[in-house]
């Protein structure tokens, strides 16, 4: 291997997520910021968020209603 080309290891990096969660991991950073983590999201919580921007998910709801209707 080639010497001076690899980046710094961090055995103890700690990952922040923006629900206020902290994790230990080994990374090339000494500190992480992420917007979302196994304990806030979705999939592992089983609760589901939808954020409806200018009514996007109601004309979806509404496009299968009337698909099912055919």
């Amino acid at each position: 291997m080639k010497k001076e080309i690899h980046p710094q290891y961090f055995a103890d990096a700690v990952i922040k997520c923006a629900c206020g969660a902290v994790y230990k991991a080994g990374a090339t950073k000494q500190e992480i910021s992420v917007e979302i983590c196994s304990k806030c999201h979705p999939f592992f919580t089983g609760k589901e968020k939808l954020i409806d921007a200018a009514g996007r998910v109601e004309k979806f709801r509404a496009k299968q209603r009337k698909a099912a209707k055919k």
